[in-house]
């Protein structure tokens, strides 16, 4: 591992709560998403460490798997529901056995809930998965106990052949399977003109919900 800026010690717990947001799949029981309370989050509460200019490489059994870099990660080990803060944003790679990126994860800022084990993103969360998919919303919620990603807020999906778009997502971790609660547009991918923009759709109908398993969308 290696890690620019800070202190050193931070290390293990960066690969201990960080690996884990994009670790591969893994079977287990299934169990209640975590629900969080941003009251947990006290602009009253001081911090037991701070470091800046972090960059930091993960490895997995000798492989390097992520690379995180934040401008400024605030811990807050003492206070009742212990929680890291990135409040000036937050960049996760994460690579193949080849030193390939396969995914990346950035956030205007994020907040890790310790002992809930919960990444919450916010602010133009932008996510590309194995297959170069995007993932553009503003808040997300990431569990690494039941590995999930969820969010209650629009989101905007860009595949190769559509554009999906809704309210309330539900993912497994590697965004390969995944379902929008409401949709409110699909449309061809040849009719979006550049990030956030798109041609008329007024002849596209809403959809209560759509299922996309494998990268293979099924409207309900």
């Amino acid at each position: 591992m290696s890690r620019r800026g800070g202190d050193m010690r931070l290390l293990p717990l960066a690969a201990a709560g960080v690996a884990a947001l994009l670790t591969a799949g893994v079977t287990t029981s299934c169990k209640e998403d975590a629900k969080i309370d941003t009251a947990e989050v006290s602009a009253g509460d001081v911090p037991t460490m701070m470091t800046r200019n972090v960059e930091t490489l993960i490895s997995d059994s000798g492989v390097t798997r992520y690379r995180i870099n934040t401008p400024l990660w605030y811990m807050y080990d003492e206070v009742k529901e212990p929680y890291w803060k990135f409040p000036d944003g937050l960049n996760l790679v994460k690579f193949d056995n080849f030193f390939r990126a396969e995914a990346t994860v950035d956030a205007d800022s994020a907040t890790y809930f310790k002992n809930k084990q919960v990444w919450r993103l916010d602010g133009n969360v932008n996510i590309s998965n194995v297959m170069n998919e995007k993932f553009l919303t503003q808040q997300l919620f990431w569990d690494q106990r039941s590995r999930k990603l969820y969010s209650d807020s629009f989101i905007h999906i860009e595949r190769t052949d559509r554009v999906l778009e809704g309210y309330g997502f539900e993912s497994n971790e590697q965004m390969t399977r995944y379902t929008i609660k409401r949709v409110s547009g699909i449309f061809p991918a040849s009719e979006f003109r550049g990030k956030g923009q798109r041609a008329d759709t007024d002849s596209i109908g809403e959809a209560e919900g759509a299922s996309v398993q494998d990268s293979t969308a099924i409207t309900q």
